[in-house]
């Protein structure tokens, strides 16, 4: 065997030195209990921030909703039936169910075609400035006001004796005699409008957004024209989004109960007024379980609108990337 030189033995660490590094560099049982021990801490100390909320969802949502869903098959003596389902299905709670559907239809697609407008016009109008944060304090606002201060602003402007009535009157146009009254299906979903567009505009603008410039450039280039752009690339991209946002208006407008029971006082067959009326003992019922039928029925309803909202929400957001 040949010898080593001194620089060969230098580079080749000893077993000692070997040994030492190798035990300086593994942790310490007590080091490994420490980080298991913060790591433990840091994990509750986050999910402690989301139990008041998971909390307040269980005792106001989860186990009411379960609540009711039992109620709803059981009889006036307590036995399990199928009585107050199927009379959802009969005389005025279908024609309430038929009569909500149609007024939450109507509404989400007109303030959603007025807010896409209006969001669109805001978004890619080259306005000024001022003009997209104006709009959108004024959307969260208006979207948020409902109710019976709602009722009452509509009354004031177009009740009978409301302003903009008195003004068309004086000037010829005596619309209450063509029809018009605030206190029927046309005059709710007028104010149901009012709420439903600034909620779109709010859904709606960062999809709006998420439609770039190069896209409209690229098409241009190609020699496709605003309509072909629209046609083959704007809209397929924005119908998930859109489509999504109307259903999430269609669920506002069925839910809705402070406005339309204020606006006609109770008159107008709609289930959320009909559940209202079943509750607090102004309409007599065989059964008073059937107020908990009808509002499981609403759940259905808005939980199958808010299902193919998310759906509709995961295609789109893959263009918000």
């Amino acid at each position: 065997m040949r010898g080593e030189t001194p620089a060969e033995a230098g580079e080749r660490p000893s077993a000692h030195s070997s040994r030492r590094a190798t035990t300086v560099a593994a942790p310490e049982p007590g080091d490994r209990v420490r980080r298991a021990r913060k790591s433990s801490n840091a994990r509750i100390v986050r999910w402690a921030g989301v139990l008041p909320f998971f909390a307040y969802t269980a005792v106001f949502l989860l186990f009411p909703t379960v609540e009711l869903m039992v109620k709803s098959f059981k009889g006036s003596s307590g036995q399990f039936t199928w009585a107050n389902v199927s009379q959802l299905f009969q005389g005025d709670f279908a024609s309430a169910y038929v009569t909500s559907i149609e007024v939450s239809a109507i509404t989400a697609v007109a303030g959603g075609l007025l807010g896409l407008f209006i969001a669109y016009a805001a978004v890619h109008g080259r306005l000024p400035a001022f003009i997209r944060p104006l709009l959108s304090t004024f959307s969260g606002v208006a979207a948020n006001f409902a109710g019976i201060p709602l009722a009452f602003a509509f009354i004031a402007t177009l009740g009978p004796t409301g302003v903009i009535t008195s003004v068309l009157n004086g000037a010829g146009f005596h619309i209450y005699n063509h029809g018009f009254s605030i206190f029927s299906i046309t005059g709710l979903s007028l104010t149901y409008v009012y709420f439903q567009f600034p909620l779109m505009i709010l859904i709606i603008s960062p999809s709006l957004e998420g439609l770039r410039a190069e896209w409209r450039e690229a098409a241009q280039n190609l020699g496709a024209t605003p309509a072909q752009y629209w046609r083959h690339v704007g809209l397929p991209i924005l119908l998930p989004a859109l489509l999504g946002a109307t259903v999430l208006l269609f669920g506002n407008a069925f839910s809705a109960y402070a406005t339309p029971y204020a606006l006609s006082g109770g008159y107008i067959n709609l289930v959320p007024v009909r559940i209202g009326a079943i509750l607090s003992g102004n309409v007599i019922v065989p059964n008073p379980q059937l107020g908990d039928a009808l509002a499981f029925g609403m759940i259905v309803i808005v939980a199958a609108a808010v299902s193919v909202y998310v759906l509709l929400q995961r295609r789109a957001a893959k263009w918000l990337q």
